[in-house]
């Protein structure tokens, strides 16, 4: 079962060439790995040019670490974009459930991060914790792109709908594994195949220990985990295995392949 991981954060590794080995090892075909502020964006980048038939790179500023940029943080961000040509920006978006930095000094961010796709033409992955009104008010601001990501999406059933007539894909992480998340579960039923994807947000989103065959310590997330998350998931959906794999596997080429590649042969 040959899957890819559409979001993660490899950077915040220690080892990440023996983390991609053992990635490898279990069927993952490639990840996306996705930047957070100015002063990871080379680590990405790092990563992107070490494994470049592996990694593809997302840079992006978070709602957490929006009130930390830079003046010129625009302009990096535009560099590394300019230097990656297959690269899509990610990890930006609004959180509600933080109280600092409030949502005026994240959407101080996130518009321009919006804006910066559409022109370019770029995915866009995005983060939005209760803060979905601030979301679509942004949307209504700055028009997104037409390739949207809302990675480990946790909205409610009536949301799917809203964000799905807008063409959004949807990530799913090994942590809406846990009982306590069954209503988050259920609502990945009502997505359509053709927009999900797959992710670990490793080495956040801690599966439960039935879905852990790569662990690590301190709690922390292994990302080649995700092969039994997508077993686990398909289970919960009544979708069989090897249809989720390839589809998610379409889906994720489909959306981060660059414009100018030749579409995916899927076997």
């Amino acid at each position: 079962m040959q899957i890819f991981d559409s979001h993660n954060h490899l950077q915040r590794f220690a080892k990440p060439a023996r983390i991609i080995a053992e990635m490898r090892a279990i069927g993952i075909a490639g990840c996306v790995v996705n930047g957070t502020a100015e002063d990871d964006w080379e680590a990405v980048a790092q990563l992107a040019e070490d494994f470049p038939d592996f990694v593809q790179p997302a840079f992006g500023l978070h709602p957490w670490r929006s009130h930390e940029r830079s003046d010129h943080w625009r302009a990096r961000l535009e560099a590394y974009l300019d230097r990656f040509p297959d690269a899509s920006l990610g990890e930006c978006g609004l959180d509600g459930w933080i109280s600092h930095p409030p949502i005026d000094t994240q959407l101080d961010a996130f518009l321009p991060q919006l804006a910066i796709a559409r022109e370019r033409q770029i995915p866009i992955t995005i983060h939005a914790l209760k803060a979905w009104q601030p979301l679509f008010d942004a949307f209504k601001t700055e028009t997104p792109p037409k390739k949207l990501l809302l990675h480990s999406f946790g909205g409610s059933p009536e949301l799917v709908k809203r964000l799905a007539d807008i063409g959004t894909r949807f990530s799913f992480s090994g942590h809406f594994l846990h009982p306590r998340k069954a209503k988050t579960l259920a609502t990945f039923s009502l997505i359509p195949l053709d927009r999900l994807l797959l992710e670990s947000d490793a080495p956040n989103m801690l599966p439960p220990p039935e879905c852990i065959t790569h662990p690590l310590p301190d709690g922390e997330n292994h990302p080649a985990n995700l092969p039994r998350i997508a077993t686990a998931l398909a289970s919960a959906i009544g979708a069989p295995p090897a249809e989720l794999a390839a589809q998610t596997r379409a889906n994720h080429l489909a959306f981060f392949r660059p414009k100018n590649q030749a579409s995916p042969t899927i076997s």
